[in-house]
């Protein structure tokens, strides 16, 4: 006893004091913790935070001075084909009353080209222009409505018959004085051709009016 008594007393001396005298009611058992994280104080580190700072953003450009004066505003791209098809309102006109009006404009020119008295080469360049447009539209309106108009079937009649008018004139040109003397001789006769082109205005006169009432 007495040798337990004297080893107590020598721990004692050699311990600190505050391991000896530590109270027992700022030590939380370890149960008590158990799940819920850190238990003692956080430390404060409000100061250490650099709070953001806010940038104002700089144009990267220089403005222009006077932009919206007359004489700085650009116009309008007339002529380019992506203004024209989307910017610019789509024409609402039928595309069949596009193309007979640009026939109508070739009629004419034959007309006139038989009313001048203008020469077989003139007429016949005027005419391949008419009958050209004329088959390619009666392949592009082949079994359309617009293919049974009364107005279509009357250009293509005429366009037959410039065709036939082109080659008469051409080959009155060309045999017109070997055949003056035979029976073939009067088909070519200046006459008969004056006759034919007569007519052949007549119908171009019909057919312009037919068309133009499609408008």
């Amino acid at each position: 006893m007495k040798k337990f008594i004297a080893l107590f007393l020598v721990l004692s001396l050699t311990l600190p004091t505050q391991a000896f005298f530590w109270n027992k009611k700022d030590k939380i058992p370890a149960k008590e913790l158990d799940g819920k994280g850190y238990a003692g104080e956080l430390p404060r580190i409000e100061n250490k935070i650099e709070k953001p700072k806010t940038e104002v953003a700089e144009p990267i450009y220089e403005p222009q001075q006077n932009f919206d004066t007359p004489a700085n505003i650009k116009p309008a791209p007339q002529n380019n084909p992506a203004f024209i098809d989307i910017i610019q309102k789509q024409d609402n006109t039928s595309e069949y009353i596009n193309d007979i009006n640009e026939i109508i404009s070739m009629l004419e020119k034959v007309y006139d080209s038989i009313d001048n008295n203008e020469n077989v080469q003139l007429f016949v360049s005027k005419g391949l222009l008419l009958t050209t447009n004329v088959d390619y539209l009666l392949g592009k309106y082949k079994n359309k409505p617009e293919y049974y108009y009364e107005s279509f079937k009357k250009l293509t009649e005429v366009s037959k018959y410039t065709k036939s008018i082109m080659t008469l004139r051409k080959e009155a040109a060309k045999y017109q004085r070997y055949l003056a003397y035979t029976e073939s001789g009067s088909i070519y006769n200046p006459t008969n051709i004056e006759q034919q082109l007569e007519y052949l205005k007549e119908e171009i006169n019909s057919a312009i009016i037919l068309l133009r009432e499609e408008n």
